[in-house]
């Protein structure tokens, strides 16, 4: 295994990292000490030079979203930690809350003190019921030592926090969803414009960001903008979780500089397939990105352009590896059982075509599929993108269109062996009929 800087899981292994005490030995809240030192818009320059981009799987740069947010409205400006992580194939964020929450707190801390933000939400998932109650400790930690509160640090700047747990709807990882759903409401996604930072939570200028995001905020105030740029790659900065699972040897939360080879992290990182196996694909980016197929993976990075150049994407570094026993029908079958499920239905097209398309591949997948059905998928996934609300519609039919494309042939072999045991069956009806 290679070498890899680290920045957010250096301390995740000390069994006392999620307490304060583990944490202020190893340096918990120098930064932000730090950053109340520095002018806000000072720490958004340096967050600007970093190039974070953010990291819940839009990769939008981080200091640009922040510079969006009004200062002068007369209103409080929200900060939000979206930590509804529950894309398929994902759960880096659970390490972070759970191993070490004083890194998320001072993250947002830092985060709140450039955007002059006075209270901020930690929104995680319903089914996080441990990472809830890490992080609900460690802001009550947080609170008794003066790192929350009316008077943070002694600095006279006051900042409240509060841990908020889902129920368990993926939407509600779509930004206005979490926003409706924090305000009480169905969390279903808000027409855009106008966007979250100029009316976000009760119309007031609201920043989300994911828990990797934030996570990243203390090392850049520590050591520059600079520092952190030169990590990675060219548009791709810095370093990255990736969640990696599958048919492989070592799954597990791995940290890499962006850029890493996508077959040498298979091999290095994970120890391989499992079984001395072949690759089948992989899925990197979570479930809504298109699968890429083993010759697809031969030259590729793990950077946000080496893989769209590949034709997938990076998402929030889901990364699912499948073997050659791998079956793609049931695999893709599965994906559309989640999606047809989660769709909130607020849009016509997400919310019928979801569970057409998840009753069309089951059929398929139940050896009774019929001539003209993956062509059928495929009109039904032009009719869900690009008619949404949001880019659920749109995400979900990457891998529904990917999987039908890339491995046609074993979708058709499974429709016309169902198709000859057809017209044999109807060959022996007709002589049995010729006997009589």
């Amino acid at each position: 295994m290679a070498e890899h800087k680290q920045i957010l899981l250096t301390n995740v292994r000390h069994a006392d990292q999620h307490t304060l005490s583990g944490a202020l030995q190893r340096g918990a809240y120098e930064r932000l000490k730090k950053a109340l030192s520095m002018d806000p818009l000072k720490v958004i320059d340096e967050v600007k030079a970093s190039q974070l981009r953010g990291r819940g799987g839009a990769g939008f740069p981080t200091g640009v979203k922040w510079s969006f947010v009004p200062r002068d409205t007369g209103k409080p400006v929200y900060l939000i930690n979206n930590a509804d992580e529950s894309e398929p194939g994902t759960f880096k964020d659970r390490v972070l809350l759970e191993r070490d929450p004083h890194l998320v707190i001072e993250g947002m801390l830092c985060a709140a003190w450039a955007l002059q933000s006075e209270w901020s939400c930690v929104y995680i998932r319903g089914e996080y019921a441990y990472p809830f109650v890490q992080m609900q400790r460690a802001v009550e930690e947080a609170y008794a030592k003066g790192f929350l509160g009316d008077n943070v640090c002694g600095s006279g700047w006051k900042h409240h926090m509060v841990v908020h747990r889902g129920a368990g709807a993926y939407i509600c990882g779509e930004e206005t969803a979490l926003l409706e759903s924090l305000e009480g409401k169905k969390g279903q996604p808000r027409l855009k414009p106008p966007f979250p930072a100029v009316a976000g939570l009760y119309g007031c200028p609201t920043v989300i960001n994911n828990v990797e995001t934030l996570s990243n905020i203390p090392w850049i105030v520590e050591n520059g903008g600079a520092a952190y740029a030169a990590l990675g790659v060219e548009n791709s900065t810095g370093t990255k979780l990736v969640s990696a699972s599958g048919h492989i040897n070592k799954p597990g939360v791995y940290e890499v500089e962006m850029g890493y080879p996508l077959m040498q992290f298979i091999e290095d990182e994970c120890g391989g397939i499992r079984n001395g196996n072949k690759l089948m694909g992989v899925i990197p980016g979570g479930s809504s990105v298109n699968v890429m197929t083993a010759e697809e993976c031969e030259g590729v990075n793990l950077d946000y352009d080496s893989l769209k150049n590949a034709g997938s994407s990076f998402g929030c570094a889901g990364f699912i590896v499948m073997d050659d026993t791998t079956d793609p029908v049931e695999a893709v079958l599965s994906l559309a059982r989640f999606y047809a499920h989660e769709s909130c239905g607020q849009c016509t097209p997400c919310r019928e075509g979801a569970n057409w398309v998840q009753k069309v591949f089951a059929r398929i997948a139940r050896g009774e599929g019929q001539p003209g059905d993956l062509e059928l998928i495929e009109s039904l996934c032009d009719q869900i993108g690009g008619h949404t609300i949001c880019a659920f519609g749109d995400t979900m039919v990457l891998p529904y269109r990917s999987f039908v494309q890339k491995f046609r042939t074993q979708f058709r072999e499974r429709i016309t062996k169902v198709l000859k045991g057809m017209e044999l069956e109807r060959d022996s009806i007709d002589f049995e009929v010729g006997m009589h």
